[in-house]
């Protein structure tokens, strides 16, 4: 039996699979950072529950989630989207995730990917915290204030500080698992582990 965070106990087989599978391990590909990027975005004012129900919709729409399929789109495709509850049929989220794209795009391009880009703001190593209450944990962090920053000057939206803290420990660059629970040490162990090349 798997002791769960807080976050994730108590809650949907949908909920607790992600928590067991994904949340805080360490990312490096770019189109999974991709992912996150559109669906924390979408999360703004709603619940986590909501975006894991509409991650088909999401992964149909957004071509797997190929940041270069997503960065061609017009008008045409917003309102097929827009047009479709299976996913957040939210005009500026929706918008924003395909300018995001572009920008994504450059970055990549610029650094050779975005991982590259994205891990130098934790030294390119995961962090590893300890918390004993989920109480504990922060919305945001001086390192999730300067990411947000450093994105909005790169021109992206939808990257204020919360959402991109809760991306830092969607895709591992922090272990925000309490101790006690039964994924805390898989993550210590992937961080310790982690490398860029």
């Amino acid at each position: 039996m798997c002791q769960r965070c807080h976050w994730a106990t108590n809650q949907t087989l949908l909920e607790q699979d992600y928590h067991d599978k994904e949340w805080g391990m360490p990312q490096t590909d770019d189109n999974v950072l991709f992912e996150f990027l559109v669906l924390e975005a979408a999360q703004a004012g709603l619940s986590w529950r909501t975006v894991l129900e509409k991650r088909e919709g999401y992964r149909h729409h957004y071509r797997n989630f190929d940041p270069l399929a997503v960065a061609a789109f017009g008008d045409a495709e917003q309102q097929i989207m827009l047009a479709d509850p299976a996913i957040i049929r939210n005009k500026l989220k929706v918008a924003s995730s395909i300018s995001n794209a572009r920008e994504f795009l450059r970055l990549q391009k610029e650094h050779g990917s975005f991982a590259r880009y994205l891990w130098r703001f934790v030294d390119n190593k995961p962090i590893q915290n300890s918390w004993k209450d989920h109480t504990e944990v922060p919305a945001e962090t001086d390192i999730s204030i300067q990411l947000s920053k450093a994105l909005k000057k790169e021109g992206m939206r939808f990257v204020g500080p919360t959402i991109m803290y809760a991306y830092m420990q969607a895709v591992g660059m922090v272990n925000d698992h309490e101790v006690s629970c039964c994924r805390y040490q898989a993550c210590c162990d992937a961080g310790a582990a982690f490398s860029l090349t």
